[in-house]
């Protein structure tokens, strides 16, 4: 390079640097620094973290004029993979699907207990998969869903936590995931398809056990059904908006015929705006300049991560320390499945600080794939525990973007708000083990099997979180409690032994919470 050419490196480097810190804070560039800082003076570090260094020109060259920085995996996966979807995205919330989802959420739990909390479940699963940010979904659907919740009796840190763990899952909801599911399939070469096949199971049981822990805080309180007459039923609601589905199921078509993600996206849209046409008998030119312009904005705060993740990717491969990482990331481990499984999820809260899914999901696979690889995990488990411990910085104390935006719309204090959602998300944390230990969970076996898997799952999560909220048809005794914790520990070990009976102990606490309530135990069933 000549000196004109450092001159621009340099100066590229610091505008990445500055506008990731613009718009995601100092987190990802923090590292982004401290590994610029590693490449140029590694000699000082003693051990086996030490290096000889790099000059300037090296880690210029690597950066902003080699092909694995600024130019490389980042700005491929955001350009193929993210950015078609997010202007997908942006289509659907102008052309009115938010309000559709919002409205068919309400209608299909008008008539339940602690309804606009269930609605919120719903309604945020549905859009989460299209936009991917968890912070978007709690603004757009939180200012309908948390203030519904506090008019029926949540308190406001629960309705705000409750939009936050339901958003947060919400970006690995097939079929689109957030666009993660195609970053995926470029790490692990693994059918789109394939993916989102077996990420359907897991998710579903991460909102039975949401929608466990609502229902359980609105018997426990007292907390009634939807009072508004007007809500329409779920028949008129899809009458209405049929056509947000239909070019949802084209992207999955497309997809299938093997056509890249872009051109999959490109048919999503075009069907989007033909079918709104003809509903409403007209090109809505104004429509169209609106979401191009949302999708514009949008593309630009996923885009501004591309300097910091090319800084990381790139310096990780010159100074070798992905490699150094994977040696103590596996030494830490000691061979212990179990504990590398908690490492990973420790890692990827702090690597996923302020990121959206797909961006955090990428640091983490790059930082702790190959030590999972050596350490023999199952290609497809390795990356479905990095996925979904890579959301979890969301709602986990002290960052927890999801839950300062869902506390700030509730009026609530955001640190309540954040351990409130840290509690009704517990499925994310405990999920990722499980895909090691009971591999019918990602597909991993027989039909019985994976049945069977999903059923005793499902109990021991509901277990899980009767123990957590001390209710499960009535208020639980303490002997109730113990043999509950005693039944969902029992489900979560894999073998049919433990499964029958964990599900031993489920059916005498459901019997006894069924026939029998003591003195001073109000029945509530």
């Amino acid at each position: 390079l000549t000196e004109m050419d450092i001159f621009f490196g340099c100066l590229m480097l610091f505008l990445g640097l500055e506008v990731g810190r613009r718009v995601i804070g100092w987190s990802l560039t923090l590292v982004s620094i401290v590994l610029i800082l590693y490449s140029l003076y590694g000699f000082v570090i003693p051990g086996h973290f030490g290096h000889g260094g790099f000059d300037l020109e090296a880690v210029v060259t690597q950066v902003y004029a080699g092909m694995e920085g600024y130019y490389g995996l980042s700005a491929k996966m955001m350009i193929q993979y993210v950015a078609p979807f997010i202007l997908m995205g942006a289509f659907l919330e102008k052309s009115g699907a938010g309000d559709f989802f919002i409205r068919l959420a309400f209608a299909l739990t008008r008539n339940t207990v602690g309804g606009p909390a269930k609605a919120a479940v719903i309604g945020s699963a549905l859009l989460g998969s299209i936009s991917g940010s968890a912070v978007a979904n709690v603004s757009s659907t939180g200012v309908l869903t948390i203030p519904m919740m506090k008019k029926v009796g949540y308190r406001p840190h629960v309705a705000g936590a409750i939009e936050a763990a339901a958003s947060t899952g919400g970006q690995i909801m097939p079929p689109i995931m957030g666009a993660v599911a195609f970053l995926m399939a470029e790490f692990t070469q693994i059918p789109y398809l394939t993916i989102v096949t077996v990420a359907t199971g897991p998710i579903i049981l991460y909102y039975i056990t949401l929608m466990a822990f609502i229902h359980f805080e609105a018997k426990k309180h007292n907390i009634g059904q939807m009072k508004d007459h007007h809500i329409p039923s779920a028949r008129t609601v899809c009458s209405e908006g049929w056509h947000f589905f239909v070019a949802i199921m084209v992207i999955i078509v497309i997809m299938a015929f093997g056509y890249s993600p872009g051109m999959s996206a490109l048919g999503g849209i075009i069907t989007l705006i033909v079918i709104h046409s003809i509903k409403s008998r007209k090109v809505d030119f104004k429509m169209l300049y609106e979401a191009m312009v949302l999708g514009g904005r949008y593309s630009l705060g996923i885009g501004s991560l591309v300097g910091c993740i090319g800084i990381i990717l790139s310096l990780v491969g010159l100074t070798g320390v992905g490699l150094k990482l994977s040696w103590l990331f596996t030494t830490l481990a000691n061979g212990s499945p179990l504990v590398a499984i908690l490492l990973v999820g420790l890692i990827s809260m702090i690597l996923g600080m302020g990121l959206a899914s797909g961006p955090a999901y990428i640091v983490t696979a790059i930082a702790v794939g190959p030590a999972l690889a050596d350490m023999g995990f199952p290609l497809m488990t390795a990356h479905f525990i990095m996925m979904w411990f890579s959301i979890d910085s969301e709602i986990t104390p002290p960052v927890g973007l999801a839950s300062i935006v869902g506390a700030g719309i509730a009026n609530a204090d955001p640190m309540k708000t954040m351990f409130t959602a840290f509690k009704y998300a517990k499925a994310l944390y405990i999920l990722p083990i499980l895909f090691y230990y009971r591999p019918a969970l990602l597909l991993q076996s027989s039909l019985f099997d994976i049945a069977l898997t999903f059923v005793t799952v499902m109990l021991g999560l509901i277990a899980f979180a009767a123990v957590w909220e001390n209710y499960l048809m009535r208020r639980t005794t303490l002997l109730e409690r113990i043999l509950l914790l005693g039944g969902a520990l029992l489900l979560f070990i894999p073998g049919h032994i433990w499964d029958f009976a964990g599900i031993g102990l489920f059916i005498i606490v459901y019997c006894l919470q069924r026939y029998y309530c003591p003195a001073g135990f109000r029945q509530t069933a």
